[in-house]
């Protein structure tokens, strides 16, 4: 694999810990020149999923750069918003006629008309076809995550349940599996052998790291440490809730998940963060809350579950709903944005997309959908826009038109993808 060297992992018993970019380690990050050093860093995408629709009343963005002006459920976003693009009025047409919830979620990254019935046939999805192409440069093709259970039971029809619990698809049949528990989707990122939890990771590479630092810059000594010191956190939370989990005590009722779906939001992020900053992969997918989605939110003061609240959806409770998961973009955007990369961040060199497959939930509207872009993906994705495409006409405002241009600029080119042949202008 280009760009990986023995010099940039640390190895321990049980456990393989990538580094991030460093500036002492010139063979990071892309093929090795002439001259020793490396190439371009690389560009990542990663998808947020919160199904249901938003608030409207309290979705818009105007202005740009430094002078935008956001919503109150895009204000997580405050501190970042030169740095993203808010996008309205883009459509999923392929979805239209489909029925409302699987149909609206099932093809919601690949715009494949979904076929009905007891066989489940959708399409590969905008983030397998990177997985495919970019993922052969890294451990891992793609990491795929979700805060939620698929759907289960006898009540539910098959394509009902895949449609609706899977937004990442490997082919027309296949649904990527969703890795829920943190602890597992940790494990596999240091590829932690289960029978060598114990020590912690960073005892069992400490003699490994002591030297490197030795042998680095002082600014790498202190990225080395940041770096470390943030796996450390990650792992101690982690822990915490797999000894919860395994003790049977504050639990999530019925799947073993941890109870506070705030932390399980923030480690899952906290996870794609590390994968991105050492190149473990360049694909990731996060599925916040499924559409149908059971999820439940004491926190925010709301009563009902996220599908049930959704039929209120200009309720203050629903846009505290929509406004929790937009600060999930913030925080893992944030975590990105914290880490340097050469002149710049990681959240640089990444675009991030943040969507939902409808708009209105009372009348499971998706004639357009709530999308926001982070990060500027290697300076050619210019940021700290809003761009409305709502009356630009049904051919100039399609979905697919979007991630064709976000695969143009991550080296994948194809003459179609979905229902669009061109790229979204003004991108």
């Amino acid at each position: 694999m280009s760009g990986i060297s023995r010099r940039t992992v640390l190895r321990g018993v049980g456990v393989t810990m990538a580094l991030p970019w460093l500036e002492s380690l010139p063979v990071w990050g892309g093929p090795i020149a002439t001259d020793g050093t490396s190439g371009p860093f690389p560009k990542r995408f990663g998808v947020l999923f919160m199904g249901n629709g938003i608030n409207g009343n309290h979705w818009w963005a105007r202005g740009s750069g430094a002078g935008m002006t956001l919503s109150k459920s895009l204000a997580p976003l405050e501190p970042l918003k030169k740095k993203i693009n808010v996008i309205n009025g883009l459509f999923n047409k392929p979805a239209v006629g489909m029925g409302i919830h699987p149909g609206q979620t099932g093809n919601l990254l690949s715009g494949v008309p979904l076929q009905k019935g007891p066989i489940v046939r959708a399409g590969i999805t905008m983030d397998q076809v990177l997985a495919n192409c970019v993922g052969r440069d890294t451990p891992r093709s793609s990491i795929v995550l979700a805060c939620e259970q698929p759907m289960t039971g006898c009540h539910e029809t098959n394509f009902s349940m895949a449609y609706s619990s899977h937004i990442s698809w490997n082919s027309a049949d296949s649904p990527a599996p969703n890795e829920v528990y943190p602890s597992v989707a940790f494990d596999n990122l240091f590829e932690i052998r289960a029978s060598f939890r114990n020590p912690g990771i960073l005892d069992r590479v400490r003699e490994r790291a002591a030297s490197l630092s030795r042998d680095v810059s002082s600014s790498d000594k202190a990225r080395l440490d940041e770096y470390l010191t943030s796996v450390r956190e990650v792992e101690t939370r982690i822990e915490r809730v797999r000894d919860a989990t395994e003790q049977g005590e504050r639990v999530r009722p019925q799947n073993g998940l941890p109870e506070d779906l705030r932390e399980h939001m923030r480690v899952m992020c906290d996870i794609i963060a590390l994968a991105f900053q050492t190149d473990q992969t360049r694909i990731a997918s996060l599925l916040l809350a499924r559409d149908l989605s059971s999820l439940s939110y004491p926190f925010l003061d709301v009563r009902e579950g996220h599908h049930a609240a959704s039929h209120d959806d200009l309720s203050d409770g629903y846009e505290r709903i929509a406004r929790f998961h937009v600060s999930q973009l913030a925080y893992l955007a944030g975590k990105l944005d914290a880490m340097p990369e050469g002149e710049g961040t990681v959240l640089d060199n990444c675009c991030l997309l943040w969507l939902s497959n409808m708009w209105a939930g009372w009348k499971h509207d998706n004639m357009k959908v709530p999308v926001v872009l982070a990060g500027g993906l290697g300076g050619t994705l210019e940021t700290g826009r809003a761009l409305d495409y709502l009356y630009a006409g049904d051919d100039n405002r399609k979905l697919c038109s979007l991630y064709l241009s976000i695969m143009d600029r991550m080296g994948v080119t194809l003459d179609r993808f979905g229902d669009a042949e061109t790229r979204l202008q003004g991108l």
